[in-house]
C-alpha cells in the first residue's frame, strides 16, 4: 500500500466519493473572465471560486459575488506570479511586476525568496479580500501553485494562523497520490511535478489545525485543440474522498489578451460547463457538486 508523508499506509484503492469540489480559478482577473465564471455561478455549475485581489477588477466583480451571495466557498487565489503586487517589493518585484513562476520556485527551492517581503504580501491580499467580501476566505491557494512552495508555505501558514483562521479556512494541497495520477492519465508530467513541489504540505498544513482536500485534479497544457469534456472527465477518474477539480473558465476580452496566455480554452471550458454534456458526465457518474467547507454535504447542483 502507498504510504503518506506521516508513513502510515494507505489503501491503494477507495471507494469512490458521490461529491467533488469544483473551483473555477482566477476570478478578479478580469471583467471578462469574472463574468463568465459568474454565469457558471448562476447556473449552478461550480461549488467553489479563486479569487485574484491584487488587480484592478477586484473590489468591483468581489462586490459582485458579496451582492449575489452565492452557496459557494469563496477562497483567495493567492499570487505572486501575474501582475503587480499591492505594495513596493524592491527585492521580489524590483522592475514593480511580479517574476515569471520559474523564478519563484528556483529562488524556493535554494531558499532565497525575501520571506520579509512576501510575508507582507500574503497579509495585503488576505486584507484585500476581507475588504470588500467582510469576512476571511473559505480557503486559500495560489495562482499558479505558489502556495506550497517551500518558504511560502511557512509565511502563509503563519498568517492564517494569527487571524485565527486554523480549522476555519482549508487549504489547496496540489499533490496527489502516484497511482491517482497514473489512474487518470491526463497530464501526468504536470500532476507529478506539482506533487514534488508540494511535498510535505498536507502535513504542514494539518499539523497546524488546516484542512485540506484529498484528491486533486484539472491539470491542462491550455491546447484550445483539445476535447476539454474528454479531459473533464478523466480528472473524474480515480477520486480522492475529498476530490478537488481546478477549472479555468471565463470569456476572452482584451484586457486578458494583454495579461494571460491563457485564452480560448477558458471560453471552451465555460462552454463545456454550460453545456448539457457536463450535467450528464455528472449524472452517469453519480457526482454531484459540493463545498469542500462543508465536509461533503452537497451544496450546489449540476
Amino acid at each position: 500500500m502507498p504510504k503518506g508523508d506521516d508513513g502510515m499506509a494507505r489503501p491503494s484503492t477507495i471507494a469512490k466519493p458521490s461529491t467533488i469540489t469544483l473551483c473555477a480559478d482566477d476570478y478578479g482577473l478580469t471583467y471578462g473572465v469574472s463574468a463568465g465564471i459568474l454565469e457558471a455561478l448562476d447556473a449552478r455549475r461550480l461549488s467553489a471560486v479563486s479569487a485574484l485581489t491584487n488587480g484592478p477588477r477586484w473590489p468591483a466583480m468581489g462586490r459582485e459575488l458579496l451582492r449575489s451571495a452565492y452557496d459557494v466557498d469563496i477562497g483567495l487565489h493567492f499570487n505572486l506570479t501575474l501582475g503587480h503586487p499591492l505594495s513596493a517589493m524592491p527585492k521580489f518585484a524590483a522592475s514593480g511586476e511580479f517574476p515569471r513562476v520559474s523564478t519563484v520556485i528556483r529562488a524556493a527551492m535554494a531558499r532565497k525568496l525575501p520571506m520579509d517581503e512576501i510575508g507582507a504580501e500574503i497579509d495585503r491580499q488576505l486584507d484585500r479580500f476581507e475588504a470588500v467580501l467582510e469576512r476571511p476566505p473559505d480557503f486559500v491557494d495560489g495562482h499558479q501553485h505558489v502556495h506550497v512552495l517551500p518558504g511560502i508555505r511557512e509565511a502563509l501558514l503563519d498568517a492564517l494562523e494569527k487571524r485565527g483562521l486554523a480549522g476555519r479556512t482549508w487549504l489547496r494541497d496540489c499533490g496527489d497520490w502516484p497511482h491517482r495520477i497514473v489512474a487518470r492519465r491526463a497530464h501526468a508530467r504536470k500532476a507529478f511535478i506539482l506533487r514534488g513541489l508540494a511535498s510535505g504540505f498536507h502535513r504542514a498544513a494539518t499539523r497546524r489545525g488546516f484542512s485540506v482536500n484529498d484528491g486533486f485534479a484539472g491539470f491542462s497544457d491550455f491546447d484550445p485543440g483539445r476535447d476539454y469534456g474528454a479531459q473533464f472527465a478523466a480528472y473524474l477518474r480515480a477520486r480522492g474522498p475529498r476530490h478537488l477539480i481546478m477549472c479555468h473558465p471565463g470569456h476572452v476580452d482584451d484586457d486578458l489578451r494583454g495579461l494571460d496566455p491563457v485564452t480560448l480554452t477558458r471560453e471552451q471550458e465555460l462552454a463545456f460547463l454550460l453545456s448539457s454534456r457536463f450535467s450528464d458526465m455528472l449524472a452517469a457518474r453519480g457526482v454531484s457538486l459540493a463545498r469542500l467547507g462543508r465536509s461533503g454535504q452537497g451544496s450546489a447542483a449540476a
